[in-house]
């Protein structure tokens, strides 16, 4: 039915003696077409947008992508962020290879090997090159680029190995931009939005900008190219072993590399690695004479340190890549993403609920969120170990974020049981024309 703008008395926040529970589909909207409208637009924004890393497995391979898909519901700035963190990865791969390659290795071939899409043979089964493994084989000169072709790294090989749907993005890019309009369209007609539809659009920036992030990025790669390592020294096999981030990716039956839990751990990224490396060599050194360290070389030393078993191995909740963090550039736009999932949630501050509690707890589980995920963010390392009142600070934000968005979820369902009837207003198309002038 075609609506007239009403006033600002009709339009009060909190309860009311007129509202309405189930709407069946009628000429205007129904509940039911709300609701799939708001769920499928969800669904386009984050199966669509992940892109998981290559696993062994069909069935870890599912699994690790249906986590990712439930992480991106529940928490899509930290689906934003790791594609932020391999995106830089990538460009630091990129530009550490650049002497070494002539230029040639490019951010889809950066992206392939950092999603684990590079791995090679072993007595017991396959490892996992990780991306500095790759980029000191080039710098030893133990690898040509020539050669990329027989490792699997053609362009053309990553393409077929890639499952990306050009049909889905496109059907996710329409759904979305239909959605956004349509939002806009009822603003523009002085139409409530349902608590449904602001949290679906708070969801699009983050849908954006991830999807920027990796829009490179191969998507679904089903198997890795695995490959023969070439000739080299026993101390030089040493020191590749050395740099390994984890083994937990290793296809060699060994510990819980098959196991389920895998699929809840973030892929490692080569500044945790170095970073581990440094203040274990800090370690060292303050405990070694220091004639003694001197004589050891840079790389062989890494060797030593690696092998030696640290029992104050620290617990790590989150860790910054460093070059973000501390960019003048990319941390305030990170920042500025990061609350924009919960600033958009305030979109319905004067939406009527169904009581005044539901109301403030939609209103303070809002603030909550934005306040708290930008607290957790200025936090370049997270870590289980406590450090003075900052640390139970920097672990009790992501909590508070949490609860926040499980307030908001479970008030997004509980609002539909006595709603504002003018969310199922609908208005003339071609009078929008007429607010536009």
């Amino acid at each position: 039915m075609a609506h007239a703008p009403p006033s600002a008395a009709d339009h009060r926040p909190g309860p009311s003696e007129t509202t309405v529970g189930w709407v069946k589909e009628s000429e205007g909207r129904g509940t039911l077409g709300l609701i799939i409208s708001c769920l499928f637009t969800i669904f386009m924004c984050t199966w669509v947008v992940i892109h998981p890393r290559v696993c062994k497995g069909s069935v870890l391979r599912v699994s690790h992508k249906l986590f990712l898909f439930v992480k991106a519901l529940i928490a899509p700035e930290f689906i934003a962020v790791e594609g932020l963190q391999e995106w830089s990865q990538a460009r630091a791969t990129v530009k550490e290879c650049r002497e070494s390659t002539d230029g040639r290795l490019k951010l889809v071939h950066a992206f392939y090997i950092g999603m684990l899409g590079l791995r090679y043979r072993t007595p017991r089964g396959n490892r996992v090159i990780w991306p500095n493994q790759y980029t000191w084989l080039l710098q030893e000169g133990l690898i040509e680029w020539n050669d990329h072709e027989k490792w699997g790294l053609s362009e053309e090989n990553i393409r077929d190995k890639s499952n990306a749907d050009g049909t889905a993005k496109l059907l996710a890019l329409g759904q979305v931009l239909w959605f956004v309009a349509q939002s806009i369209m009822r603003t523009a007609h002085h139409l409530p939005l349902a608590q449904l539809e602001s949290m679906t659009l708070s969801y699009v920036p983050l849908f954006a900008i991830t999807y920027l992030f990796w829009w490179i990025k191969p998507k679904d790669v089903l198997t890795p190219s695995v490959v023969e390592l070439p000739s080299m020294s026993g101390e030089q096999r040493a020191t590749l072993e050395s740099m390994a981030i984890s083994n937990a990716f290793d296809d060699e039956g060994i510990g819980n590399q098959a196991s389920l839990w895998s699929i809840w751990s973030l892929t490692p990224r080569v500044f945790e690695k170095k970073a581990e490396d440094l203040a274990l060599q800090q370690a060292k050194d303050r405990s070694s004479p220091k004639s003694e360290i001197s004589i050891i070389p840079r790389l062989k030393r890494a060797t030593v340190l690696n092998q030696e078993t640290n029992p104050n191995k620290e617990t790590v909740v989150a860790h910054w890549d460093p070059e973000v963090y501390h960019s003048k550039i990319l941390w305030p736009l990170n920042c500025l993403f990061g609350a924009s999932f919960g600033a958009l949630h305030l979109i319905c501050w004067d939406t009527q609920f169904p009581t005044y509690v539901e109301l403030w707890l939609w209103r303070t589980s809002g603030i909550a969120s934005i306040v708290s995920m930008l607290v957790f963010m200025q936090y370049e390392k997270v870590v289980l170990r406590w450090g003075g009142p900052l640390t139970l600070i920097s672990l009790v934000s992501p909590f508070i974020y949490l609860l926040s968005r499980f307030v908001m979820m479970g008030g997004v369902i509980a609002a539909f049981r006595a709603s504002d009837p003018k969310i199922y207003d609908t208005y003339v198309v071609s009078t929008y024309w007429i607010h536009m002038m």
